[in-house]
């Protein structure tokens, strides 16, 4: 799964939900005590934040149906709506977002599916695809921009030293990992930079081919504004 877009699956999944169906089917459940009204839409394919609603939403049903006290019985009740209210928003959201997506790709799309490279230095680079018009009617410009950063490993002398020094191989497969870390994160940063710029009604005659990400001056790591390249 990329950075950027939503899967395929996921799109079909949001397709096929209609909001006002899943609002009757929540009070549907609510009103029966169990879930099978709404495990019948394929909300577990919506992604991680309609998933953890859903699962609040389960949970909430599930309480409010083993409660027997009046005052138990109000409790429960009022939470499970308001988790079924916290449910059918996110999928607004969700289609939202997928309607967003799918308006900004007729203009420019960004390929967010990078692998990382087989091992690591300290030099390490991420390089971003693209593909640009600035109107419909008009053709495709594609492109890729390159951002570069020199990882910075020096220790951190907070930290207490270990009480038996590390074997070479056990200190090397720390750097790596930690490298791998960084690599990430810049992956990110720099994927989000060019939607932004692209967002941001940027044109993309003026992305360099290269661009040095900018660390933070006191941390000496990566910051959110540090693959922005327009700035």
């Amino acid at each position: 799964m990329g950075e950027l877009y939503l899967s395929r699956d996921e799109r079909d999944a949001i397709d096929a939900i209609d909001p006002r169906d899943l609002d009757a089917r929540i009070e549907q459940c609510l009103h029966r005590g169990y879930m099978t009204a709404v495990r019948a839409l394929p909300l577990g394919r919506c992604g991680l934040y309609v998933i953890t609603r859903l699962q609040a939403y389960e949970n909430a049903v599930a309480d409010y149906a083993k409660a027997k006290a009046p005052k138990k019985r109000a409790d429960t009740e009022s939470r499970a709506r308001r988790a079924g209210s916290d449910l059918a928003f996110a999928v607004r959201q969700m289609k939202d977002r997928l309607e967003t997506e799918r308006r900004e790709e007729q203009l420019f799309y960004i390929d967010d599916l990078i692998p990382p490279p087989h091992r690591f230095s300290e030099r390490l680079t991420v390089s971003v695809s693209y593909r640009w018009r600035p109107t419909v009617e008009a053709e495709w410009v594609h492109g890729r921009i390159t951002f570069s950063h020199d990882a910075d490993l020096r220790p951190d002398y907070i930290e207490p030293r270990p009480k038996r020094k590390p074997s070479a191989a056990k200190l090397e497969r720390e750097r790596q990992d930690k490298l791998y870390g960084i690599w990430d994160h810049l992956k990110q940063l720099s994927l989000w930079s060019v939607r932004d710029f692209f967002k941001q009604g940027g044109n993309a005659a003026e992305i360099p081919q290269s661009f040095q990400v900018r660390t933070d001056s006191y941390s000496r790591d990566l910051n959110n504004h540090s693959a922005k390249f327009w700035l």
